[in-house]
């Protein structure tokens, strides 16, 4: 199961922990895992072209760490946007994605 912790302070998300396998069918061919990869790193990727500072992340197989170091209205419109793709997915597949917030 792909597990998504997302870490809050003042309203604000901070940190978002993405790890684990779906399982949902083998590599290659899982599309659980290709969609949390694909929201995931498309929104790293257009947070960092639009303020490279703005956060860091880890990225290695089957673990995701992004920490967002800077707030601002489109850096926090893209990061909820990621949430709520992650939690239509976990709507449709939640056998295979589990979403937890942590204050």
């Amino acid at each position: 199961m792909v597990s998504v912790s997302i870490e809050k302070k003042e309203n604000l998300i901070t940190k978002i922990t993405i790890s684990g396998h779906s399982d949902y069918d083998e590599r290659g061919k899982d599309i659980v895992c290709a969609s949390v990869s694909s929201i995931v790193i498309t929104t790293i990727n257009g947070i960092l072209s639009i303020d490279c500072d703005a956060l860091n992340y880890l990225d290695s197989d089957g673990f995701i760490k992004v920490e967002i170091l800077k707030h601002t209205d489109v850096i926090d419109i893209l990061i909820q946007n990621m949430v709520n793709l992650l939690r239509e997915l976990e709507t449709d597949y939640d056998k295979y994605i589990k979403i937890e917030e942590v204050q």
